[in-house]
């Protein structure tokens, strides 16, 4: 069965096959095998706040929204969807939108998707570098970035590494965003 998108997230439903192709191709560069691994999320950019509010009350009716935090100064909302959705043979259901940041991304939809490694937080980039084949490191167009986005309640380390060619992102970390979430809840009960 198809997932049902509203009428405020049309855009994001047309786009979702382009995504998904780019996604299959980007990995085969990388030498990846995303059936593989467990993603955790998917994530979408935009470039207009108003953009950002009408992707928000399409998923609040396709989902519940389980956090809103200040990351990089901008609002990031995460939506636990009802029905996951079907995307590289996974079954997604957290979708993360970001508010419009300083960057300007060069599309405006499905950005990246977020590959859970559990293992040591410090750790992560060796062990996300060592999945990748020796020419995905050479490669001209891919570039590698890492970073430790945090909310001001996370008690959990949640270092990142982001492998791009400048439109689609695949990105690793050691905890899925759900725990993340967690992790700030019991930083308020202590």
């Amino acid at each position: 069965m198809d997932l049902d998108f509203p009428s405020e997230l049309s855009d994001l439903k047309q786009d979702l096959s382009r995504f998904e192709q780019a996604l299959h191709a980007f990995a085969e560069r990388l030498g990846l095998n995303l059936a593989e691994h467990e993603a955790d999320h998917v994530a979408v950019r935009c470039h207009q706040y108003a953009t950002a509010e009408r992707w928000r009350a399409g998923f609040l009716q396709m989902g519940t929204q389980f956090s809103e935090a200040m990351i990089n100064g901008r609002p990031i909302c995460l939506f636990k969807l009802h029905q996951p959705l079907s995307l590289a043979g996974w079954q997604i259901d957290v979708i993360e939108l970001p508010w419009p940041g300083e960057k300007m991304y060069r599309h405006e939809g499905w950005e990246h998707v977020e590959i859970v490694l559990r293992g040591e937080p410090d750790e992560l980039g060796a062990r996300a570098m060592a999945l990748l084949s020796d020419n995905a490191l050479t490669q001209p167009g891919i570039s590698f970035k890492t970073s430790s986005p945090q909310g001001e309640k996370e008690r959990l380390p949640n270092p990142t590494l982001a492998v791009t060619d400048g439109q689609t992102t695949i990105k690793f970390h050691p905890w899925r965003l759900e725990e993340i979430v967690a992790s700030e809840q019991i930083s308020d009960t202590l």
